[in-house]
């Protein structure tokens, strides 16, 4: 990985202009007034499409590295193991997350990994500003528990920080039970996570592919080793984004998230459904699975020509639109 030039101009007053020669680095999308990232930072977070991967940086690469901390303990420490050692001898690293998503350990886990932590707490987050230490301990044993692995259980693979990574989602479950099973053409799942829902959907001999678009990259990857179908294509994007769904689908199926900064948005799932109905083509349908309070069917309504019930139970809905 090449080396990176950034040349930051003082406004009057302030500290001299930096130079620097060396990669600086960025994991996720830390809040600006909290942890300012130097303009032409590289962005390494598995949920920015087309980002480079953290695991592929080179050991003490590094002059700089800000994280926004994940809220999962495994998927935590393994960000945190990674950026310390891509960082070079005395190289700083800048993690923050907010205090009850994982803020309020931080300083204790980077300690365990032998760093000399400067703390402080602002606007409900927590901020650790480190130098690398010169021998940091434990960096192995935290990527090993974050890395991708084959669950013997599950029959997946599969990596901490994918959606419901250690279990199959009951929402999902439901979807795959009430999915016909004759499903033909051309068809989507957005936001496949592991590939469980895309693994159903090719058990018809009728389908003739399927485009699997999730925004992880994690999960895309372990998605092409658990569906290994010529009819399967893999897409590292963002369902929200115009063209990542090609268009013309036969049907769409998804569980789409809810979730957004830890809080729930509505919004989300909405604009799923709106991706959705601009891929189908006309009479093409849309199976979502959704938590019962969720209110999608006014929307679905507004968009689908006709909206139906599929399955009611265990607090989850399956609704099929038709365009």
């Amino acid at each position: 990985m090449g080396s990176r030039t950034l040349v930051r101009q003082s406004a009057p007053g302030a500290a001299p202009a930096l130079t620097l020669a060396d990669p600086i680095y960025v994991y996720g999308s830390p809040p600006a007034e909290l942890a300012p990232v130097p303009v032409g930072a590289v962005q390494l977070s598995p949920l920015s499409p087309g980002a480079e991967a953290i695991e592929g940086a080179a050991d003490g690469s590094a002059m700089s590295v800000t994280v926004l901390a994940p809220p999962g303990t495994a998927e935590r420490r393994f960000a945190l193991a990674h950026a310390l050692r891509i960082l070079r001898a005395d190289g700083e690293l800048v993690v923050l997350a907010q205090k009850d998503r994982g803020g309020s350990r931080l300083g204790a886990e980077l300690a365990a990994f032998g760093c000399a932590v400067d703390e402080a707490g602002r606007r409900h987050h927590r901020i650790c500003h480190i130098r690398r230490p010169a021998a940091p301990t434990g960096l192995d044993t935290a990527i090993a528990e974050g890395a991708p692995r084959l669950d013997p259980r599950l029959r997946l693979w599969t990596q901490p920080g994918v959606f419901s990574w250690d279990r199959i989602d009951p929402g999902s479950r439901l979807l795959i039970d009430t999915l016909p099973k004759t499903l033909s053409g051309e068809g989507a799942d957005l936001g496949c996570g592991l590939g469980i829902v895309a693994q159903a959907v090719l058990a018809s001999p009728k389908v003739k592919a399927l485009h699997l678009i999730d925004i992880d990259r994690r999960a895309v990857d372990c998605a092409r080793h658990n569906v290994d179908d010529p009819r399967a294509a893999f897409h590292w994007a963002d369902v929200r984004k115009a063209e990542a769904v090609p268009s013309g689908l036969d049907f769409v199926a998804m569980n789409p998230p809810f979730h957004a900064d830890g809080a729930e948005s509505k919004a989300l799932g909405q604009d799923f459904i709106r991706a959705a109905h601009t891929a189908l083509r006309r009479s093409g349908a849309l199976w979502l699975v959704a938590n019962r309070h969720l209110p999608y069917e006014t929307l679905l309504r507004e968009l689908f020509t006709d909206v139906q019930v599929r399955a009611d139970t265990q607090g989850f809905k399956v609704l099929e639109a038709r365009k």
